[in-house]
């Protein structure tokens, strides 16, 4: 798929991953919808940064975990451009817990993280869908993460949200075939604002990497644009992780 004119969400789209994912897109000619829940500044300044440079791009606020919200910013949208052609389900978050501290993983922590993490991203995909399958064609990239493969992360019900999110994109995949396609990018470890604190922690991981280096929220966001490009690819699970996983 082209992304020349297409409209994009990108859920989360002002800080991390989902900056440098914006700005690609609109590298690629797309008109970038930059949505945010909190970070209102963040977003504001990717959409300055991103019409500054040429493209075309405009932030809105939502909570994914709010199904009405997610509702309300797709009819905007479509209001403004028509349809809705691409969606990034990047939006997350997560509890730092030990593993062992099985206690400290209340029903609260994990009904939060599972409503931001994985029903966030079918609430979102559900209401663009209908416009994806109107003109017979769409693509949607989930964030996963290499937490949902190996178990670990910052939290047991971290990881396991995100294997969920991996299971999603699968069924999504069948359920909105051959209209719409959904696959998910995996990263492991990725310098932004998550390892805040943390700074030394990511430098004695980088040199066990295989290519002793940990990857930038660039070179997720390169891996996303190609799978939103191509067109003969549903279902798939695609790990970026500098070999951290092998």
């Amino acid at each position: 798929m082209n992304l020349l004119n297409k409209v994009a969400i990108v859920t989360g789209g002002g800080t991390g991953i989902g900056r440098a994912t914006s700005i690609a897109l609109a590298g690629r000619g797309a008109n970038v919808v930059v949505n945010y829940s909190r970070s209102k500044s963040d977003a504001d300044e990717t959409v300055q940064w991103i019409n500054r440079n040429g493209g075309h791009a405009l932030a809105i606020q939502a909570d994914v975990s709010h199904d009405v919200e997610i509702r309300d910013m797709v009819e905007q949208i479509v209001q403004q451009f028509g349809t809705i052609d691409l969606l990034v389900n990047n939006a997350s978050i997560t509890s730092h817990i030990p593993f062992d501290d099985l206690d400290a993983a209340t029903d609260d922590v994990w009904d939060h993280l599972f409503d931001v993490n994985v029903k966030g991203m079918f609430h979102c995909a559900r209401a663009v869908a209908t416009y994806m399958k109107k003109s017979k064609q769409g693509a949607i990239v989930n964030l996963g993460s290499i937490a949902g493969l190996t178990g670990l992360g910052s939290s047991l019900p971290y990881a396991v949200s995100k294997a969920a999110v991996h299971a999603l994109t699968k069924s999504l995949a069948r359920a909105l075939a051959p209209d719409i396609r959904v696959n998910c990018v995996v990263p492991g470890a990725v310098a932004t604002r998550w390892w805040a604190g943390r700074e030394e922690q990511m430098k004695k991981l980088a040199p066990n990497l295989l290519l002793q280096r940990i990857s930038a929220p660039e070179d997720i966001a390169q891996l996303i644009c190609a799978a939103l490009e191509q067109e003969a690819m549903t279902g798939q699970i695609i790990t970026v992780d500098s070999g951290q996983t092998l």
